[in-house]
Formats: structure tokens, sequence, C-alpha cells
């Protein structure tokens, strides 16, 4: 699979399947995870889309720079995927900090997007202390300090006893994310501030929400909505990580907004 080189010189892994022809749905995935917390929609997907999923710089297989990173560097980073892979337009799908990355190309590569699809995301974190407590905590004390809490930030009580399987898989994801890579995106998370970016969004956009999501909720989710022209939401019984939460429920809900 391609490794491409960003403008400053950073490798982004690269992952494509599906049908060579076919309409490109680009997925971007939450802070401390990797391109594989997709896994469970790419057989529905593949259907219908040329997939292409990558790991964001300072995750997974990517290359790891000195932060702190911010969203038009990790926007721009996309743009450098696409013109690396001769594609022209995609449809976009992030989740959390996918969904950042997202509200950034809607609002400054408009051209290259068909429709947008922001999932349990926030355009703004009012309390900078917080993140700030949160790089701290990781700089000192490495993820395994926060595992446990994040999994209950990404998941309901519910889902966490019945799916063992799918726990350990994302906390092993989450713990094998670099350091210096959760510092890096944590910065541009802390830093950001899109409200001002959504009524430049233009492009069709559906907004997906978690109706027990702690990390962003349900009236964040609102709040985006609210401001993109014409933007629709769905929300769905799932705390942050909805789709591995509601995958049929969530792959059916981009699968209809696309296709239709």
């Amino acid at each position: 699979m391609p490794e491409i080189k960003t403008d400053d010189g950073c490798t982004i892994h690269v992952e494509v399947e599906g049908p060579e022809h076919a309409p490109v749905l680009m997925m971007s995935n939450s802070l401390g995870t990797n391109l594989h917390m997709w896994d469970d929609q790419a057989g529905p997907f593949t259907r219908h889309f040329r997939l292409v999923r990558y790991d964001r710089r300072g995750h997974g297989r990517s290359g790891v720079p000195q932060g702190p990173y911010t969203m038009e560097r990790l926007g721009r980073d996309v743009l450098s995927v696409l013109d690396g892979l001769g594609i022209a337009k995609i449809n976009w799908c992030g989740l959390s900090m996918g969904g950042m990355v997202g509200m950034w190309l809607g609002a400054n590569a408009g051209d290259r997007i068909d429709k947008l699809i922001l999932s349990n995301t926030a355009a703004y974190f009012p309390d900078r202390s917080s993140w700030d407590a949160r790089i701290k905590m990781v700089r000192e004390k490495g993820l395994e300090g926060m595992v446990d809490a994040n999994m209950e930030r990404w998941f309901t009580k519910g889902f966490r006893e019945r799916s063992p399987a799918a726990m350990a898989k994302m906390r092993d994801m989450f713990l094998a994310t670099k350091v210096d890579g959760y510092v890096g995106c944590g910065e541009a998370i802390r830093d950001m501030d899109h409200r001002p970016l959504l009524a430049k969004i233009t492009v069709p956009t559906l907004v997906i929400a978690g109706k027990y999501d702690p990390a962003t909720t349900l009236e964040a989710g609102e709040f985006i909505q609210a401001h993109i022209p014409g933007a629709r939401i769905a929300v769905l019984d799932a705390a942050h990580i909805s789709n591995l939460e509601q995958p049929q429920a969530y792959a059916d809900t981009v699968l209809g907004f696309l296709l239709n």
C-alpha cells in the first residue's frame, strides 16, 4: 500500500481497496487510533466505493514529526494524499478528530469534496485547560495512565461488558499510539476553533452524533448541524466511537446519505 510524502516531508501510510473506478470514500479516524478502527465498515463500503483509509501523522504506520500540529497541517496532509494518489474528489467520513479535519477540508477545499460526514465530533472546546492537563499526563505517564478512562469515554458500559474482543482491539490500538503523535494531535484539538468555518461549508453534509457521547456531545453535533447550511443530523445509540459500538447502524446511516 502506498506511502505518501507530504510537502513537509512526513510519510503518511495509506491503504486503498474496493472497485477501481467507483467513487472514492475517504475515512479518517479518531485521536489515538489507526485506520483499522474502520475494519467493520470496510466490507459494506467497498461494495459501493473505492475506500481510502490512512493513518494520520503521529499515528499508526505514518511518520511522527515533532509537534505541535494544527488542523490546517492535518488537512493539508489529506490533500497531499489525494494528489499523491491522483484523486480529484472524494466523499469524506471522519470520526472525532477525523471530523475536525473534515470541517477544515469542507471550508478550505470544498472543491475536492462531494459529500461530507462529520461523526462524533466538535467544532470547538471552550476549556483548553482540560486538554493541557491531558497532554501533561500523557507526557509524564504515557498512554497507559489514561487508557481505562479513555475506554469509558469511548464506549457505553454495556458495550464494554459485552464486547471484550472489540475492547481489547481498541485498548491495544490506543496504547500503540506514539506519545509524541498523541500530544501533537492533542495540541491541534486544544487550539482548534472551527466555529467561523462552518458557514463556509457548502457541500452536502451529514452530522452523526452518539446519544451517550461524553467526549463530543450530542449538543456539539447539533451545533455543527445548525451552523452548516442544509446539514442533516443522525443520532446513534452509542457513545463516542459509534462505528464500533453500532457497526451496522453506522454503515447503514453513512450509505443512506451517500447513495441518495
